[in-house]
């Protein structure tokens, strides 16, 4: 059973750094393994926003908002997913979540719906004073 577990949120002020980590197990990834990982956000009442994949490739996408301040990585030996979020805003301020999906998306635009994935942690939740 794929599990997936967040931690790392908190509160900060704007403009400060935080670095979420997503724990997994339940699965294996290998040279044959495709797949995306990726990192999402949301809001009450609003919808779950994509915030970067990464794939087996290593190829990786980044929303609009987060780009130049956020970096994605996977350390494929503890399987581990990474968000280092630097420069944060108040608009940054959501429940994380990660997600995981086999095998990778067949439209590289597709990469950052929501509905394209299928496993979910329970999420982490990062608040940005102003």
């Amino acid at each position: 059973e794929v599990h997936l577990l967040e931690s790392g949120g908190g509160s900060v002020q704007s403009g400060g750094s935080l670095t979420l980590s997503c724990a997994t197990s339940g699965f294996t990834i290998n040279s044959g393994t495709s797949y995306c990982m990726a990192w999402f956000r949301q809001n009450p009442g609003g919808e779950r926003e994509g915030v970067v994949v990464i794939d087996d490739d290593g190829v990786t996408t980044y929303a609009d908002s987060v780009k130049g301040r956020f970096t994605i990585s996977l350390d494929g030996g503890n399987k581990t997913l990474y968000l280092k979020m630097n420069s944060l805003k108040p608009e940054d301020t959501a429940i994380y979540y990660c997600a995981v999906r086999f095998p990778r998306v067949l439209r590289p635009e597709w990469a950052l719906r929501a509905d394209e994935y299928v496993f979910w942690g329970q999420g982490t939740q990062v608040t940005v004073s102003s």
